[in-house]
């Protein structure tokens, strides 16, 4: 999918054959847009591909009415980016700059017709993600963020954002451009927004209510049964989920905050076979979450399981945080863990304001011209310390045991202690907090020696414990002592290591007791699972 990097301002056609043209134009129909006609505005459905056969489309402005990209589109091109695979709406508007005709075909129809011809589809999907790649390098998107350093909501929009890879723009509250954006929506007075388009102000912003501006949640209908649900977005559940896609499964995904779970936050992994010198966890899981997207798996962000319950005809319903529900033969659990909160005083006041659990670029811009500190001794931690460590005055690294061997990779663990930017503070704890209203210093205390260390610090990352998301299950399923989901031979079963105590509901990935807590092994346990739901969902098949 990397092979084509294509772009609006590199190339004037695509390379799709005659014939994948003709098998669009034999599946669409014709439609004609005069001068000025816009043919998507930012918030409209993405449910129709669009082929132009003459004419010229352009990206405009909407504040200025001007043309935003130096290039167009024209005839042999097509409209469109990755979130047309999911059913999302446009982020960009784009306008007829002269009479233009298309050749439109139905987002399913399109879908089909890229299922059954192969080489067509991979054409397309490496237009779209290269188009994707160029809004996010661009800062070019139809969200503008103003405020991130004031607001902790529009902090919480902005990771959001930055970890779906969705592209934003962001302005400081007490710039030029903040206040011209806040007075074309009506408002006089300067304050923390969420801006979509030219001027709708996103009212209460939350990572949900912006989800569904852009068309990432779906709306589900609880009569509406899948094969599979798979809960949880990370490596186990995106794989889980390319593997029910391409074995013809109607499959749906759902994730609480953001695809690639707690692997999504990682900024190198190194040790994950065919990637030489590395790549981002989140890199790693969208491509994994496209290629779903390409075998039809639908994805839908950010849902939270609250609870399940199991039907007399043995199928599952979920119920979501949002009030929905859904209901599926069978239930893939890949919830993974999360950090643990430290029992610190004043802990929740500092959460989003100098206290975080990913080390993303957005929470790395807060380590510039101070110290870090993490906590925490696993490989999460580990890489956490040598990307702050690009932009920190100097990253400290807490851990309560003797040493890293046991829960961090040995290249880690020789980086760190190798790295004088990096201090790793054994048999230690971080103690207070201190600060008004962002996180000022701490102090960090050596429990061998009794000695205190205070550090000003305006980034602590807390990486520490795995606590897994098995709350929702209801007690449908075992768990162990620790709330991990026991499968296989933990349950007496011996038909498949991924099964639980019941039917139909299988694990994968960190939630799995006695899984290996690593992501090679989480897409692994995901891409095999689907081979023992398939023989559940469909047993004449199987």
């Amino acid at each position: 999918m990397e092979s084509i990097a294509f772009d609006l301002r590199q190339t004037k056609r695509t390379p799709l054959s005659p014939a994948h043209v003709e098998a669009i134009r034999a599946a669409g129909q014709t439609r004609t847009y005069k001068a000025g006609e816009f043919l998507a505005r930012p918030g409209d459905r993405m449910d129709q591909f669009v082929w132009l056969e003459a004419g010229e489309v352009e990206v405009v402005d909407l504040t200025t009415g001007e043309r935003r990209l130096p290039s167009t589109l024209g005839p042999g091109q097509f409209m469109g980016e990755i979130g047309f695979l999911a059913g999302g709406r446009w982020t960009l508007p784009m306008r007829a700059a002269q009479d233009t005709t298309i050749t439109q075909v139905d987002r399913p129809t399109m879908l089909r017709l890229m299922s059954e011809i192969p080489e067509m589809s991979d054409i397309i999907i490496s237009v779209f993600a290269a188009r994707r790649r160029r809004q996010l390098e661009d800062g070019d998107g139809a969200l503008r963020l103003i405020g991130v350093d004031e607001s902790a909501a529009i902090r919480r929009v902005a990771s959001f954002a930055t970890r779906n890879r969705i592209a934003t723009v962001s302005y400081p509250l007490d710039s030029p451009e903040a206040r011209a954006a806040l007075h074309q929506c009506g408002l006089s007075e300067v304050q923390p927004a969420v801006i979509f388009g030219a001027d709708e102000i996103i009212t209460d912003p939350t990572p949900a209510r912006v989800a569904n501006r852009l068309g990432l949640d779906i709306e589900l209908d609880p009569d509406d049964a899948f094969e599979v649900l798979i809960v949880g977005g990370g490596p186990g559940g995106v794989a889980a989920g390319v593997y029910a896609g391409a074995e013809g499964l109607r499959a749906l995904v759902s994730e609480d905050l953001a695809i690639g779970g707690q692997a999504g936050t990682s900024s190198r992994i190194e040790n994950y076979m065919g990637f030489p010198t590395g790549i981002s966890g989140a890199d790693l899981v969208w491509r994994g979450e496209v290629q779903a997207m390409k075998f039809g798996t639908r994805f839908a962000i950010p849902l939270r399981a609250t609870g399940i319950e199991r039907a007399e005809d043995g199928t599952f319903c979920v119920r979501f945080d949002d009030g929905q529900s859904v209901c599926a033969t069978a239930v893939v659990v890949a919830t993974g863990v999360e950090y643990r909160r430290l029992p610190l005083p004043r802990l929740e006041h500092f959460e989003g304001a100098g206290v975080y659990y990913a080390a993303t670029e957005l929470e790395g811009r807060w380590c510039r011209g101070t110290e870090a500190v993490i906590v925490g001794g696993g490989n999460s931690a580990g890489q956490a310390a040598m990307y702050l460590s690009r932009n920190a005055d100097h990253v400290h690294v807490v851990v309560r045991g003797p040493s890293l061997a046991a829960s961090m990779s040995s290249y880690l663990t020789q980086r760190l202690e190798a790295d004088p930017r990096i201090t790793v503070h054994y048999r230690s704890e971080v103690e207070d907090l201190q600060g008004e209203d962002r996180l000022e210093r701490l102090t960090i205390f050596n429990r061998l020696d009794g000695s205190r260390r205070e550090i000003d610090c305006r980034a602590l990352f807390i990486m520490v414990g795995a606590a897994p998301n098995t709350a929702w299950l209801n007690g449908l399923v075992e768990l162990d002592d620790k709330g991990f989901i026991k499968t296989g031979q933990d349950c007496g079963l011996s038909e498949s290591p991924y099964a639980t105590s019941c039917p139909g509901i299988f694990a994968v990935g960190d939630v799995r007791a006695g899984s290996v807590k690593r992501v090679a092994s989480a897409v692994g346990e995901g891409s095999v699972v689907i081979s023992h739901v398939y023989r559940h969902v469909r047993p004449g098949e199987g």
